[in-house]
């Protein structure tokens, strides 16, 4: 018999669940493309190689795309289709200055060949990596039919790799010719390309050779939005509008509700529904008591810093917050205050979470 099988199952209650401290995701691109594996989709010559190259300096820079914060770090891009002369001309076009913490490769090897080696190598030598662009997808893979269970298994090769190391992974390919309702039902290949990402993002010009298209975004851990671009004559496309109506996210805005609500108290100890109606009375914020105890596991630290201890707990069977308002020195120190379970723990191993051990 199989050895795995002696082994139980690891799971956890939805009760612990609920209650445990919760990671948000982490961001390579606030808002937009978090660690994990993501697709860009276009059409041929749309610009999309333009596009994954300034994503790339830019985040090597460390500055905004499209107003949207970047954790600075290297990057690499793997420009497959092109070569280092078109390179340096494009990069003349888009920047004055590249730094040295953005490379560019034009040969690698196929998945499940060594391409996972090759980059295993690269993120070993560069442990401050943010951000890995493959251009294109079709480049990296190895000559077989295009079923569902071959793009299941390369695209999860790629996945896992940024899983581990904790980076983004983006993947430049295309989109069928055929129009769709769904323009995420254009995306070359089988379903499980869209199935096996965190995110899929497709470039459509409004009309060939306009300079203007639309961005259309959706994902696990951001909303679906649409950003109207434009090309500029230095090959840059620019942000002229963002469907996204809010710019700050709940996560944040809790922070802002709860520094506020306790700055005339020290401490506060009741259940959802009651700090949703004092916090949100008029349910202008959307805080509704179903949200606001993932909105508080998901900002401990965020609170922390902000001078509040936050724990969510049992009592009589019944969910309770509990609040408590401390000067920064304390909580500097961290010595004074009740610790929390650690944040990582639901995002980690989930041992961790259930109390099993091996």
């Amino acid at each position: 018999m199989n050895s795995k099988m002696n082994h139980p199952l690891i799971t956890v209650d939805g009760r612990t669940l609920m209650d445990r401290p919760l990671e948000p995701p982490n961001f390579v691109v606030d808002t937009l493309i978090s660690q994990g594996l993501h697709i860009l989709a276009g059409s041929p010559k749309v610009g999309k190689s333009w596009l994954a190259l300034w994503l790339a300096v830019t985040v090597a820079k460390g500055e905004p795309v499209w107003n949207m914060t970047t954790k600075q770090g290297t990057t690499l891009y793997l420009c497959l289709e092109d070569s280092v002369l078109r390179i340096q001309n494009r990069l003349f076009e888009i920047t004055e200055d590249a730094p040295d913490s953005v490379h560019f490769c034009t040969e690698c090897a196929l998945i499940g060949q060594g391409l996972e080696e090759q980059v295993d190598a690269f993120l070993a030598d560069h442990p401050d990596t943010m951000l890995v662009i493959i251009d294109t997808l079709q480049m990296v893979r190895p000559a077989r039919d295009a079923t569902y269970a071959n793009d299941y298994r390369d695209l999860s090769v790629l996945k896992r790799i940024a899983d581990t190391h904790g980076i983004a992974i983006l993947l430049i390919h295309h989109l069928r010719k055929e129009k769709a309702e769904d323009v995420f039902h254009r995306i070359s290949g089988t379903t499980a390309i869209s199935g096996a990402v965190d995110s899929s993002f497709t470039l459509v010009e409004e009309k060939r050779g306009s300079g203007r298209a639309r961005l259309t975004c959706v994902g696990r851990d951001i909303e679906y939005r649409e950003l109207e671009l434009e090309r500029s004559s230095e090959n840059v496309w620019k942000l002229v509008s963002d469907s996204r109506t809010q710019p700050e996210q709940l996560e944040g805005q809790i922070v802002v509700l709860l520094s506020a609500f306790m700055s005339t108290r020290t401490i506060f100890i009741g259940t959802p529904t009651e700090l949703s109606e004092k916090i949100d009375p008029d349910k202008s914020e959307g805080i509704t008591p179903k949200k606001i105890s993932r909105l508080i596991l998901q900002s401990i630290e965020a609170l922390r810093k902000s001078g509040i201890q936050a724990t969510v707990r049992r009592s009589n069977g019944k969910r309770v917050i509990e609040l408590r308002r401390a000067d920064s020195v304390d909580l500097e120190g961290a010595g004074e205050i009740v610790p929390i379970d650690p944040v990582g723990a639901l995002c980690g191993d989930l041992r961790a979470v259930s109390g099993r051990g091996e």
